[in-house]
């Protein structure tokens, strides 16, 4: 037996869907796919994490979000709930709803099992088409390690990973620093 073919869902529908819907869902080629929830310890890094933007942000033309908020990355093939990122400047939205945030300058996302290669391979590579991208943060779930993908000024990319919990992760585009220690803060305990 054929497996049956899945019919291309235009964004405009997945909004729809995903404005009415109780729990979220990401638009991945014209899927619409049901988001799996984190474990206590994504979870508390991606809180360690938007606290540290949110610190570095107060007073400034910067704005940190959680993953309570979309990103249109690409309209045809990406609409996607990041674990954290930073708008700078003017927020910018696909339509009048304004829920649905276009230009984030740096995107973060807590690697887990499921997702790893997903988050490094597609993901990573449609992140990084976006304009407004300047840095692109992965942060390993199991070890203090943080993998920064960093947009040069010849739109090329550099990746630099730091390890361990006395590192310090540097966002260029923004003139920020993050002790690792802050963003493994208490999950040892979980």
């Amino acid at each position: 037996m054929a497996s049956q073919p899945v019919s291309h869902v235009p964004p405009e529908d997945y909004l729809a869907f995903e404005r009415a819907a109780e729990t979220k869902h990401e638009y991945i080629d014209g899927e619409i796919v049901a988001m799996a929830g984190g474990s206590p310890k994504h979870g508390l890094l991606a809180l360690n994490t938007a606290a540290q933007f949110r610190l570095r942000a107060a007073g400034g033309s910067c704005i940190p979000f959680n993953s309570d908020v979309r990103v249109a990355v690409q309209w045809d093939r990406l609409i996607t709930y990041p674990d954290v990122f930073v708008v700078c400047g003017e927020v910018q939205y696909t339509d009048e709803r304004r829920d649905t945030i276009t230009n984030p300058k740096v995107i973060v996302e807590v690697l887990s099992p499921s997702t790893r290669n997903y988050d490094r391979g597609a993901k990573s590579y449609l992140y990084r088409q976006l304009p407004s991208l300047a840095e692109y943060l992965l942060i390993e779930h199991d070890a203090p390690e943080v993998e920064t993908y960093r947009r040069l000024p010849n739109n090329h990319w550099e990746i630099e990973t730091v390890r361990g919990l006395d590192a310090t992760v540097r966002i260029e585009c923004l003139g920020w620093d993050l002790p690792l220690a802050e963003i493994y803060r208490d999950t040892e305990r979980l």
